[in-house]
């Protein structure tokens, strides 16, 4: 029985990702993201990002990469997990209400030449579309990163850029949101070695 579970949720991610390789028009948007964080990085900006739980821990571990290295050593690229400060965040609740835990440091810490990645598997989080409204008012770029149909935050235009991945369920959608922050990492870098914003380190 149990071996059969197991397979049943690999073949489920199979198909999962075969919809990503055949979804050409998230193709498109990875792309016109990838050359918006780099216009953000030339522009000496950085990149901001939250999530709630096991989307929390997706914007620490994509941080990580950034500010670390994903395989090859090289200059830090600047990138802040909005998710693991919590004095801010337990104030901010305790002050205001959860729904403003990431909002508040959007305001405080994000400026025009900086760029915010919401991760909300719904589309739905308030305390996610609370930033991509601070970020329209602070002037700085925002992504939607989100499953289904990317819920309230599609429907409603409140990111710059949608990048909304196939998924029957919130543990496939964040597989592939897993791949898709991977991917970021690794051509990003590529891209700022190329346009002489970082460089490799021995």
């Amino acid at each position: 029985m149990t071996k059969d579970i197991l397979l049943k949720e690999i073949n489920e991610a199979a198909q999962n990702l075969k919809a990503l390789q055949d979804a050409s028009a998230l193709h498109n948007d990875f792309e016109n993201m990838i050359n918006e964080m780099v216009k953000v990085y030339k522009n000496g900006g950085g990149l901001y990002v939250a999530g709630n739980g096991g989307s929390a821990a997706d914007a620490q571990h994509f941080v990580a990469e950034l500010v670390v290295k994903l395989s090859k050593n090289r200059d830090p690229i600047k990138a802040v997990a909005l998710t693991v400060d919590t004095s801010i965040i337990t104030a901010a609740g305790n002050d205001f209400s959860y729904d403003e835990i990431f909002s508040r440091q959007v305001e405080a810490l994000m400026g025009p030449k900086d760029m915010f990645i919401g991760i909300t598997t719904s589309g739905n989080s308030p305390n996610i579309l609370k930033c991509f409204s601070m970020c329209k008012k602070i002037g700085a770029k925002s992504v939607l990163l989100s499953g289904k149909d990317g819920g309230k935050a599609v429907k409603e235009k409140m990111a710059d850029i949608n990048l909304v991945v196939p998924g029957p369920n919130t543990a496939r959608i964040q597989e592939v949101h897993e791949i898709l922050y991977h991917t970021i990492c690794l051509v990003l870098e590529k891209k700022l070695i190329e346009e002489k914003v970082i460089s490799y380190r021995p």
